[in-house]
Formats: C-alpha cells, structure tokens, sequence
C-alpha cells in the first residue's frame, strides 16, 4: 500500500493556502507610491470642493509669471520674491477660506463691511500716516492697514445688498439710494488723496448699476453730467500733481525729468523690446535702474522689454482666460445678489489691468494703480484674491444660493 507524503491528497488545499498567505508577493497590495497617490487624490478633492480648479490654475499661472517678472526687476533680490511668495500664501488662504462660505453669510456680512470701512476711512481723515504727501494709512500698533483696499470689495457688496433688499422694479430713489452708497467712500478716498483707487471704486459700483438694469439712458445722462462739471473738478478738486499728469500724458516731452520721467522710460521699455524681447534679465531699462517703480507700477514695462510683443500677446490671452471664466461664472449666477458681485469683480479686475496697461503704455494718466497679480504688494494681492474666493463661492454654492 502506497503511503502518501504529508503535501500530498486531501490535505493539500489546507496547509498550501497557509503557507501561500504568508508569502509577501501572493497578497496584491498597493506600492507606497500607489498609496500616496490615492491619499494625495483624496485629500486634493476634499480641500478644493469648493474651488473652480480652472480658475485656480489661471490664477497660478499668472502669479508664477509675476514671480519671474518679479527677479527681473529687483535685479535678483531673491528676499523680494520670497517676501511675494509669503503674501500669495497668504491670499491664497484667504481665497480659500471665502470660497468655503456660502454666499448667505457673505451677504450678511456685506453691511457690517461697509460700516467698519466707513469707519476705519474717517479713522484715516483724523489719525492717519502721512506718506508722500498723501494720508492713505492707519497704524493700529501691531501693523498699518489701507482701509481703501477693504472697500474695493465692501462698495460692491454693499450696493448688491442694497439692490437686493428693494423690489423686482427698480425706481429712480432705489438708484439715488445707491449712488449715496458710492459716494460716500469714494469721497473720503478721494480727500486723502488717492485719486486712482476712487475712480476704480467708482467704476465697481457703476459695474453694479449696470447690472442691476440701470438702462443705458440714464448712464448717458450721468456720463454727460459728469462731463459737464469735469472743468469745475479740473480747478476744484484736482491737486496740482494730478493736472501735470493728465497734462504729461498728452505730451512727456513738457516734463522729460519731472513729471513725464515714467511715461518716457516706460515707452523706451516696451519699443526696446521689440517683438520677441530681450530675453529674461536682459531687459537694459529696468536693469540700469532708468525705469522707476518697476517691481510694481510699472512691472509691466519690465515684461515688454524682456519678453516682446509676443510676451505680451499671451499675457493678455491668459487674462482674458480668466476674465472669460469669471463672465461664466457671473452668467451662471443663480440670484440677483451674486450675479451683481460677480459681474462687478469680474469688470473691476478687467478695468485693473487695462488702467496699468494704459498708464504704462502712455494712453491713460499714471494713476498709480498696480498690475493685477503681477505686481509686488501684499495688501492688492489680497484684495484680488479675496475678490476671486467670492467668485468661487458663487460657483460652488449654486444650491445653497438659490431662491
């Protein structure tokens, strides 16, 4: 009778699977890598589920040109850059935080924003710093903030909450009352002085009227109007500084070591470049120090002057990507309320980069108005992406929004 070996017959099956299982490469398992992708996959989706992710590589890329543009201009200085990359963290925290709120807290919020601007700009009228001429800052110990930057977004927010509390039919003491809403801080902005950032918040809240249906008859009446009282605001409210601007503008050559300096640097800047550049730090106008501002103001001279008219032309078509996205967003608008925020920060960043583009080409007065996210300054770039969490708050909250 033939013995049978213990691997052998019946009992087989009972003893391989043991030993099988407790060979390493018999239980598929997934690699280390594998692993990392999943978590990372994971922890990406439930950080952003509230981020329009195309808005937000437009966003990136853009800074990341800034960043370059950035070396360039402060002739290496690595601690300029380190400092703009600290205030993107920054912005881009905060972006991220609003997005997370839906747009019914926002709004409750839009009032108490406007009063504490209001009242923080009048804290500036009595207590703030005097810097080149100009009383823009509150030091409240610990840091100085621009209370002007805060009402870039608080104006907007405002005359939506205003629109939105009157009726379906808009009458003429619903727009007066919005246009009492504007003029206050655009007044005591304008007293400081700072005539730029009045303008712009005077043309956020007109982005507003227009979206809430004011109709094209009355916006020309106001822009005749306005045109008509322009020469008393020419004698009356202009400083002299402002006039030689306007006055430069229309001929540098008046002023080629004064007050026409920038505009004639900043021109020699963008013809040098030609239409492929100079190539990255090649630029001799922004490398010889000859032009002035131009890690902010007139950073966008320094990009001419490197990277051509070529350059320019993709700079502008990654603009208008965004622009074109946050128009999406603001068509997609399920309320009253988000639609007049959106489509006014969406215009408002739009009238940013065409007033920095104008100024440092010579077609607009210098304003001194920065180009948006590509300009160094941590309080602008704040209030852009504060402006661009807002816009993905409304995307991402449509149910939670609508009425």
């Amino acid at each position: 009778m033939q013995r049978c070996s213990p691997l052998q017959g019946p009992a087989l099956p009972l003893i391989v699977p043991g030993l099988v299982s407790g060979l390493p490469h018999t239980q598929p398992r997934p690699t280390t890598v594998f692993s990392i992708m999943i978590e990372f996959k994971r922890l990406w989706h439930y950080f952003t589920r509230y981020i329009d992710n195309f808005l937000l590589a437009g966003l990136f890329l853009l800074m990341l040109v800034g960043l370059v543009v950035l070396y360039s201009a402060s002739g290496g200085n690595f601690g300029r850059v380190s400092g703009q990359i600290l205030n993107m963290v920054v912005a881009l925290i905060i972006m991220w935080l609003v997005a997370n709120i839906p747009l019914q807290q926002i709004m409750r919020l839009a009032l108490p924003l406007y009063i504490v601007g209001i009242i923080l700009l009048i804290g500036v009228a009595f207590f703030g710093e005097i810097q080149n001429g100009a009383r823009r800052w509150l030091n409240l110990g610990i840091t100085r903030i621009q209370p002007s930057e805060m009402l870039k977004i608080a104006v907007p927010l405002m005359m939506a909450w205003y629109f939105d509390k009157t009726e379906i039919t808009l009458r003429l003491r619903d727009y007066a009352g919005a246009a009492l809403i504007l003029l206050l801080p655009v007044l005591l902005i304008a007293r400081q002085p700072d005539l730029g950032t009045a303008l712009l918040i005077t043309a956020s809240g007109f982005y507003v009227l227009y979206f809430a249906g004011l109709s094209w008859r009355v916006m020309a009446g106001l822009l005749v109007t306005a045109g008509g009282i322009l020469p008393l605001f020419w004698s009356f409210a202009m400083h002299d500084y402002q006039r030689r601007r306007v006055l430069t503008m229309l001929d540098p050559s008046q002023d080629p070591l004064g007050a026409g300096y920038h505009i004639i640097q900043s021109s020699i800047a963008i013809g040098s470049g030609g239409v492929a550049g100079k190539g990255w730090q090649n630029g001799t106008q922004s490398q010889l120090d000859f032009l002035p501002e131009q890690s902010t103001d007139f950073i966008f001279a320094v990009f001419s002057e490197e990277f051509g008219l070529i350059g320019n032309g993709l700079l502008l078509l990654l603009y208008l990507v965004i622009i074109g996205r946050c128009l999406i967003i603001t068509a997609n608008a399920p309320t009253q309320f988000t639609r007049l925020v959106a489509g006014s920060i969406t215009l408002t960043f739009f009238t940013y980069v065409f007033v920095n583009m104008g100024m440092v080409s010579g077609i607009l007065p210098v304003v001194g108005i920065p180009l948006p996210l590509i300009s160094y300054g941590g309080t602008s770039l704040v209030t852009m992406l504060l402006g661009f969490g807002i816009l993905m708050s409304i995307q991402t909250h449509p149910k939670l929004v609508k009425t």
